[in-house]
């Protein structure tokens, strides 16, 4: 992997990479028909922006941790500010053709758009979770760029930042409807990742493992499935109806109530088995779920 990182903070940094125009200075549809001017091969990239790419060919994989992106012809990646990614392509095949979208954090202060953005959860998606769509969903895709691309062939006027901040909002929901597409279709596997979820989340307990490690966290069981955390916790609310969050916090009250009940264990020692550092926060917890504290519940 290289060791150089380079850091693109804006549109115009981006643009100039590849000899573009800049058009906008806080937003972008760029379209990577031919090979840049400069080797994008075993580069790191250091992103200061939003950026969704929809790959339209084959020989490319982008690297962002320790894995690469499951990102073949016809898929979509996406990155928020802060994010760094390595780019490899078969350096004997002509760089794949790809479209994207760019913009800074600045387009969307203020606007509606700025509220729900952490409401697209794929941005922290990261190894294997790649968004494949169909024929028809691309060309949704593809033209939904194609009215961010034209106005940003308007002059700049008060009405811009709020129809391009629009159009935006719109393609990511059409991002998050294909998402949700994909966990349906894709049932039978991630019934077998919640399989493991609720086995791996009854053995933490039952070896002993919240005594050493603390409380269970959602980070824990998803680095268990090869996910990241964003994702893992949107299967886990797709295919379970709740929050992972909750999920984990359901079992903890379940076994609480089974523990209380054992006139042999101090409410410490209960603590302790359920992974809490301090008592009292599993005192607070409890009466917050349950209704009324340990002691109580227990006589």
């Amino acid at each position: 992997m290289a060791d150089k990182i380079i850091q693109i903070n804006s549109v115009d940094a981006y643009n100039k990479m590849y000899g573009w125009e800049t058009l906008h200075p806080l937003v972008a549809v760029v379209n990577h028909a031919t090979e840049p001017p400069v080797s994008m091969n075993h580069i790191r990239l250091g992103y200061g922006l939003y950026a969704l790419f929809l790959k339209q060919g084959e020989g490319c994989s982008i690297r962002y941790g320790r894995e690469k992106y499951d990102y073949q012809a016809g898929t979509v990646v996406s990155f928020k500010p802060g994010q760094v990614l390595e780019v490899e392509w078969d350096a004997s095949r002509p760089m794949p053709p790809s479209r994207g979208l760019l913009f800074h954090p600045d387009l969307i202060y203020g606007m509606p758009l700025a509220r729900r953005i952490h409401d697209y959860t794929f941005f922290d998606y990261d190894q294997r979770e790649a968004l494949h769509l169909s024929e028809r969903e691309q060309a949704i895709v593809n033209a939904l760029m194609d009215s961010i691309e034209e106005e940003l062939q308007h002059p700049v006027d008060k009405h811009s930042q709020t129809l391009i901040t629009d159009a935006i909002g719109l393609l990511l929901d059409y991002c998050m409807r294909y998402y949700d597409r994909q966990f349906i279709t894709r049932h039978r596997v991630n019934s077998d990742i919640i399989s493991a979820f609720e086995r791996q989340l009854a053995d933490y307990f039952l070896s002993g493992e919240a005594e050493r490690r603390g409380l269970p966290t959602v980070a824990y069981f998803a680095q268990r499935a090869c996910l990241s955390p964003g994702y893992f916790g949107d299967l886990v609310k797709k295919e379970m109806g709740v929050t992972a969050q909750r999920y984990i916090q359901n079992k903890v009250i379940d076994l609480s109530k089974q523990y209380v009940r054992d006139r042999d264990l101090s409410l410490n020692q209960i603590a302790a088995k359920l992974g809490f550092q301090y008592p009292q926060h599993f005192t607070r917890l409890f009466k917050k779920e349950v209704g009324m504290t340990p002691s109580e519940y227990r006589n």
